[in-house]
C-alpha cells in the first residue's frame, strides 16, 4: 500500500502545501482563526435578522457551516492543481500519483483541524455542553477526507487535460455554498423538497457536526452510514478516473 511505503515522501509533501500556503504571511496560521471569524461576523450581520433562532446559536451553527465548507473548498481546489503544479515530479521521478493529491488534500485537513480546534475553545467560552457524542468527531472528520480526497481525484485527473476546469469548478462550489445550509437553517426548506435537499452529502456532514458540537447528541445512525456510502462510491469513481488518465500526465502537464 503506498500510504506506508510512500510516507516519508507524503510527510514532505504535505509540509511543503503547508509552507507554501502561509509563507510571506505576517500571522501564518493564525489565519486558521482569522478568516473563518471574519467571514463568520459578516454572514451573522446579514442574516441574523431572517432567522428565528437565538444569537449564540446562530453564530455557532454558521461557524460549523463555514468551518465545513472552507475544507472542502479548499482540499479540491489545491487537490484540483496537484499533478499540474508539480510538473518535475511528475515527470522525473516515478511513484504513485495519487501521493501529490493525497497530500494537498491532507495539508488542507492540517489547517481545518486547527480552525475546528478554535470552533472547540469558542464552544467551551459560551458555555455550549459538549457530550459523549464528541467521541463520534473523529470517524466524521475521516469520512469527510475520504469524500473530499475523492472530488479531488477526479479534480485532478481532469484538470490535466482540461484547464478550463478550475473556473466550472469554482462558479459551481459558489453555487454549493448557498445550496448547503451554512447561513440559513434546513428548517426554512418546504417540506417536499427537503428529502431532495438532504441527498447532498455535504449537507448531511454539516448536521452531523452540528449534531454533535452544538446540540450534543448522536447523530442518527443512518445519516452517518449514508456519507460513508457516499464516500466509498466517490472514491471508487475517483480513483477509476484517475487510474484512467493519470497514463498521460507526464506528456500533458
Amino acid at each position: 500500500m503506498w500510504l506506508i511505503e510512500y510516507k516519508d515522501l507524503i510527510q514532505v509533501l504535505t509540509i511543503s502545501n503547508l509552507k507554501i500556503k502561509y509563507q510571506s504571511s505576517v500571522l501564518g496560521f493564525a489565519w486558521s482563526l482569522i478568516n473563518p471569524l471574519f467571514m463568520m461576523i459578516i454572514l451573522y450581520i446579514v442574516f441574523s435578522g431572517i432567522f428565528k433562532i437565538s444569537e449564540k446559536q446562530f453564530a455557532i451553527y454558521i461557524l460549523i457551516g463555514i468551518v465545513t465548507w472552507r475544507f472542502f473548498t479548499s482540499a479540491t481546489n489545491l487537490g484540483m492543481i496537484s499533478i499540474v503544479s508539480q510538473p518535475g515530479l511528475v515527470k522525473k521521478i516515478f511513484f504513485p500519483r495519487e501521493i501529490l493529491v493525497f497530500s494537498s488534500v491532507l495539508s488542507c485537513l492540517i489547517s481545518s483541524l486547527l480552525e475546528f480546534a478554535v470552533l472547540f475553545c469558542i464552544l467551551i467560552a459560551l458555555q455550549v455542553s459538549i457530550s459523549w457524542s464528541i467521541l463520534l468527531y473523529p470517524l466524521i472528520i475521516l469520512i469527510f477526507f475520504g469524500i473530499a480526497y475523492a472530488f479531488s481525484l477526479g479534480l485532478s485527473s481532469l484538470f490535466v487535460y482540461y484547464r478550463d476546469l478550475n473556473q466550472i469548478w469554482d462558479v459551481l462550489l459558489q453555487a454549493g455554498f448557498f445550496l448547503c445550509p451554512i447561513v440559513y437553517p434546513i428548517t426554512v426548506i418546504p417540506e417536499k423538497y427537503l428529502a431532495l435537499y438532504m441527498l447532498n452529502p455535504l449537507t448531511v456532514i454539516m448536521e452531523i457536526f452540528r449534531d454533535i458540537l452544538l446540540n450534543g447528541i448522536f447523530p442518527p445512525l443512518w445519516d452517518v452510514m449514508y456519507i460513508s456510502l457516499w464516500g466509498l462510491f466517490l472514491l471508487i469513481i475517483g480513483h477509476y478516473l484517475f487510474s484512467r488518465l493519470k497514463i498521460r500526465f507526464a506528456e500533458e502537464v
